[in-house]
């Protein structure tokens, strides 16, 4: 049964942006702490399947996860100095 709410709830847009930000992150660090309860579509399952053959079929292709995250770094230190 699904229960209907207003939205957003009442006093939310009355919140600063940094306070509206943290009652979302507090939602959802509610809703995962039961990760089982999750919903998983079916063509996010798909999906990962077709990565998961795509990988297996050419393992060299991708770009390891350390090259990935020390990118993103190093994007994220460029647009900090560009501030």
């Amino acid at each position: 049964m699904t229960i209907k709410l207003p939205l957003p709830p009442p006093g939310f847009d009355d919140l600063p942006v940094e306070d509206q930000i943290d009652y979302i992150q507090s939602l959802w660090d509610r809703i995962t702490a039961k990760p089982e309860q999750i919903p998983i579509p079916d063509w996010h399952r798909q999906v990962l399947d077709q990565r998961i053959a795509a990988h297996e079929s050419n393992p060299e292709q991708g770009t390891p996860w350390e090259e990935v995250r020390d990118e993103i770094r190093s994007k994220l230190s460029e647009r900090k100095s560009e501030l």
